[in-house]
């Protein structure tokens, strides 16, 4: 290649380089509303976009993630409560609870995700905890637990508080987590609900606050919020080919706007890592089985999205040793986790792909068993006897 030729594709190739850079940096949200934000990947909690995401902000009704969540832990969805005067004297917006009401805690937690009601997250902490103080220490306790370091609640629903306040990178984090629990996910995700509660009881219909859920595709939650003191707060999650982001914004006058900023650029930025994949999966050994062994699949892709940093994925496998036949399609026959720097972020079922018959048992054969001495000595006279 000739020396000009050589400097052309040199130039070209530059060309190109900062072509796709300029292209790439395009995407990058650059006018977004909020005091502060974070776009993060559910599963490795990876930042793809932030600002200011570690400054103190209360947060308003987004603190309901973290009410819902304990009051969906506790395990007990359909318990009924009564409500006392006590419960609901907090202000702010509620779903009509009043003492003598029953209504389940499933229910309080729909009127908190969807309505955002201040008195069914007051009710929740008595149910779960009986009163709110114990509540606040399972909330603040939990925060711990989900390393949200710069979070500390003082009230259940939200309420202003001179403590009570969370950074954007902390409710991203409880965000994440909230997003794992299916039956947090159903209740979220949903438009409207219709519940029932009252004394009597009679059917109401909950209507989600979150505009997204609408206009964005692929949003299935998360919280929304608002007092004069914290501004306009939201924390959504979304989902696209496989991938879960969680975005939070605090303090955001055109919070929808920003969110769907955060969400296009997002989806661009991350790529695929795969840790595992069906062609891998291993048969397993069958006992007794018309064939001496079953091939197993994958439920589910096992990738992790990435963006910019640089992580270690990897798989292990786990399978019974051999399974009895009959074994049917469908199967659950081991596991296959997934783990980000050493760490377990997700597990994918093992199945069975085929049906086994047994092999039919051969029919048990008679023994034949030598007569006793005393059988013989009778059997023998038996015979004289006849003879006689």
């Amino acid at each position: 290649m000739c020396k000009k030729c050589f400097l052309g594709v040199c130039i070209f190739a530059l060309f190109f380089c900062i072509f796709a850079i300029s292209a790439s940096a395009q995407n990058v949200p650059t006018d977004i509303s909020a005091e502060s934000c974070v776009l993060m990947v559910a599963e490795t909690h990876e930042v793809l976009f932030a600002r200011n995401e570690q400054k103190l902000l209360p947060m308003a009704s987004t603190t309901k993630i973290m009410t819902s969540l304990l009051a969906l832990e506790y395990g007990m969805p359909q318990k009924e409560i009564t409500v006392t005067d006590e419960m609901v004297r907090v202000e702010g917006t509620s779903i009509g609870l009043l003492p003598g009401d029953t209504v389940s805690l499933q229910t309080l937690v729909a009127g908190m995700l969807l309505e955002s009601g201040n008195d069914a997250a007051n009710v929740t902490a008595y149910a779960v905890a009986g009163g709110i103080a114990p509540f606040l220490t399972m909330m603040n306790a939990k925060a711990r637990e989900l390393k949200m370091e710069n979070t500390c609640f003082e009230t259940v629903s939200g309420l202003d508080s001179e403590n009570h306040h969370s950074t954007a990178y902390d409710m991203a984090l409880l965000g994440c987590a909230a997003v794992q629990n299916p039956a947090f996910c159903a209740i979220c995700s949903q438009t409207q609900m219709r519940a029932s509660y009252g004394n009597p009881p009679y059917v109401r219909t909950f209507s989600n606050h979150n505009r997204l859920l609408k206009s964005y595709d692929g949003v299935f939650g998360i919280k929304t919020g608002f007092t004069k003191k914290s501004g306009r707060c939201l924390v959504s999650a979304a989902v696209r080919n496989g991938v879960t982001l969680v975005a939070v914004t605090l303090n955001a006058p055109n919070d929808w706007a920003d969110h769907k900023k955060l969400f296009d650029y997002g989806f661009s930025a991350v790529q695929k890592q795969f840790a595992f994949s069906a062609e891998e999966c291993p048969p397993i050994r069958v006992v007794g089985g018309k064939t001496a062994s079953v091939d197993t699949t994958l439920v589910g892709d096992c990738f992790v999205p990435v963006g910019n940093q640089a992580f270690t994925v990897t798989a292990k496998v786990y399978t019974q040793p051999f399974l009895y036949a009959p074994v049917s399609v469908g199967d659950i026959v081991g596991c296959v986790d997934v783990f980000v720097n050493g760490e377990k972020v997700f597990s994918r079922p093992l199945v069975a792909v085929q049906d086994i018959a047994a092999v039919p048992a051969e029919p048990a054969k008679t023994k034949r068993t030598e007569p006793s001495l005393t059988d013989k000595i009778i059997a023998f006279f038996t015979r004289l006897r006849r003879t006689v």
